[in-house]
């Protein structure tokens, strides 16, 4: 078996030298999107400025990231998803918990989960405005509600992949509650959880942008929004390459923070 491993190991090709392919299809790809983009544009095949030029694009993202009031907006929405993911991410780690630890409470509300998770949750919003009014409250529990289920099924699942003979182990020294979800539990389920993280951030700015296109007169949704509303596509697609960018920014923190699966 060892000797199997070691010819595996051998043919496989390091993971250093598939870096530069990676990135180099990478590019070729963002590079063909682009031309493809442009060709488009001036192919004059739509309507008049649905498919703005690059560098119309260009001059509306310089314009956007120049403006001062910009930044309000942008940390208007960055304090929704934040706080919305925060309180989100702990509700959802504590019930997957729960459901993982118990077999009667999974049974019972588990199925609810994954029916309820996919529903489009825009259809609270009018809930959550007549809840928390038509502020940043209502905002942050869209995003709230969002994530919650993403993270609290990750988390439900990894409770159940967990080494039965570390939670031996964990009993065996009498560990309280709190021990074991702090030394056991979310040690041995980090993969898991940061899983349901990074998509519960992704459904998270989903779930705040939605509410704040509805009912808001502030935050990047709002922009987005106000710029369809005007016509003004530069301007609009040049808020979506930002929110594109945060949003990897984002999703890579949350992966470094982390960590990667060894081979991944």
């Amino acid at each position: 078996m060892a000797e199997a491993g070691r010819l595996i190991a051998a043919g496989a090709p390091p993971r250093r030298a598939l870096v530069r392919p990676v990135m180099l299809l990478r590019v070729v790809i963002i590079v063909a999107v682009l031309v493809l983009w442009q060709l488009l544009a001036v192919s004059g095949l739509l309507y008049r400025d649905v498919v703005p030029s690059l560098p119309a694009i260009a001059a509306a993202l310089y314009r956007t990231l120049s403006d001062p009031g910009f930044y309000l907006h942008l940390a208007t929405t960055g304090y929704e998803i934040v706080v919305a993911l925060l309180i989100g991410g702990v509700s959802g780690v504590v019930v997957g918990i729960l459901l993982g630890a118990s077999r009667l409470l999974s049974r019972a509300y588990e199925s609810l989960l994954y029916y309820l998770g996919p529903t489009p949750k825009i259809i609270f919003f009018p809930v959550m405005i007549m809840w928390f009014g038509v502020g940043a409250g209502s905002k942050i529990a869209m995003g709230a509600v969002s994530c919650f289920f993403p993270i609290a099924l990750n988390v439900a699942a990894g409770m159940r992949q967990i080494d039965p003979v570390l939670i031996r182990v964990g009993r065996s020294f009498r560990a309280n509650s709190w021990q074991m979800v702090t030394k056991i539990y979310l040690p041995a389920m980090r993969y898991p959880v940061m899983n349901g993280l990074r998509i519960g951030l992704g459904v998270a700015l989903i779930g705040t942008l939605l509410a704040e296109t509805k009912l808001s007169n502030r935050g990047i949704g709002f922009l987005v929004i106000q710029a369809y509303s005007l016509f003004n596509m530069p301007q609009m697609y040049s808020l979506l390459i930002v929110l594109f960018v945060l949003s990897i920014g984002a999703n890579a923190l949350i992966g470094r923070f982390g960590g990667n699966r060894k081979g991944n």
